[in-house]
């Protein structure tokens, strides 16, 4: 069965984050409009400071893959570091990684999928699996 849904990629460890449950917020510094459920894509680029700041072995992270779905359901916009900062716990980026402008896409209903091999794209994309 062939299914057109969209997808953001993102690079690990924070695709495993999210598939995981323990990310909850997405940060990008461009806004979207999009609601919905979509793909969460492993690019092929890995955050190594990141993999090492969470403890994960960068052999056994997915990558170039869909790995998961989650529902967007809302964006905020943090108009200050505070702001940004109090969201920590859900987001997990780095104190120093603050820049304006700054978006978080909450996320709801995740759910890991078995690994399906795809090439990502920049932004939300298209994709047929």
């Amino acid at each position: 069965m062939m299914m057109n849904m969209k997808a953001l990629s993102l690079k690990q460890p924070w695709a495993e984050l999210i598939v995981s449950g323990k990310k909850t917020i997405e940060t990008r510094t461009w806004n979207t409009k999009f609601r919905g459920k979509f793909l969460v894509h492993a690019s092929k680029t890995l955050d190594r400071l990141a993999c090492q700041r969470f403890g994960f072995d960068t052999h056994e992270l997915e990558q170039g893959a869909i790995i998961g779905q989650a529902e967007l359901v809302d964006t905020k916009e943090y108009m200050t570091q505070q702001d940004y900062l109090d969201d920590s716990e859900k987001h997990l980026a780095a104190h120093w990684e603050f820049k304006r402008p700054k978006f978080g896409f909450v996320l709801v209903d995740v759910t890991r999928l078995k690994p399906i091999k795809y090439k990502g794209a920049l932004g939300f994309f298209e994709t047929q699996i």
